[in-house]
């Protein structure tokens, strides 16, 4: 159902590298603004901002950030931006399906940077509505490894929150839920003492497209020159890559 692989553990590896060079707070304070825009500048009552906060806050970006950002998002303080979202369909090497979301104040500047980087790595955008349909809405929450906890414990904490199934992605467990279910799977975490790493609704897709060395290089290099982007705020695929594979892959850096 969900579609991850374990590709998630390099994913995970590179958003600390996105980090150093500003590219994942960018992204994180965005979401912040639009959160308290749409739902307010209170994290207790509005739930997606409160998410959208703590995610900041695992990824060390600065209070202060975090605050103005809030302010900037609800109307208390001048300079938020009239960011739109907008979704992009295509795919890459391969056949990968491609989503990309994006967050912009300039949708001609997002639509050429997209265009752009699908051209030049092999890929092609698509007509609305081609690609979307491969993928579906999940609430996911992803947990450490951490303190013992297994599996079958973390199951039986969120199970009755709405949680289907509970994938290992080696570094984390990630719980995938229905996305209306989200918010309930997070507080039962909370409840029980269980910290979490973010909770949030993704893309995921129904079928993967399994990729060799080869593919998957190709694959990356799309998704690189997608994320170099500012405008790109997410990117959604369906390739699945085994973990021999990816141990080649590392072995090379």
């Amino acid at each position: 159902m969900s579609g991850h692989s374990k590709w998630a553990t390099t994913k995970h590896k590179k958003a600390a590298i996105d980090a150093k060079r500003g590219k994942l707070f960018a992204r994180l304070i965005k979401n912040i603004e639009v959160a308290a825009r749409t739902g307010g500048g209170d994290p207790a009552g509005n739930p997606t901002l409160y998410d959208a906060i703590q995610k900041a806050k695992k990824n060390s970006v600065p209070a202060d950030n975090i605050d103005r950002a809030v302010k900037r998002g609800s109307g208390a303080e001048a300079g938020g931006a009239n960011w739109e979202t907008i979704m992009y369909e295509g795919y890459g090497p391969n056949g990968v399906a491609f989503l990309v979301e994006c967050l912009t104040d300039n949708r001609n500047r997002a639509a050429s940077d997209v265009r752009v980087a699908f051209t030049r790595n092999n890929g092609s955008l698509a007509d609305p509505g081609s690609v979307a349909y491969l993928f579906s809405r999940f609430g996911v929450v992803q947990v450490k490894h951490e303190g013992g906890l297994d599996e079958d414990q973390l199951f039986e904490v969120v199970l009755e929150a709405g949680a289907n199934e509970i994938e290992d992605e080696g570094e984390f467990f990630e719980i995938i839920s229905e996305a209306t279910d989200v918010v309930q799977v997070r507080q039962a975490l909370q409840e029980a003492g269980i910290d979490y790493e973010s909770a949030e609704v993704q893309w995921l897709p129904a079928t993967k497209v399994d990729l060799d060395a080869d593919g998957m290089r190709k694959v990356t290099k799309l998704i690189d020159a997608l994320e170099d982007s500012d405008d790109v705020q997410n990117v959604f695929t369906n390739l699945s890559v085994s973990d021999e594979v990816l141990a080649e892959l590392e072995a090379e850096d």
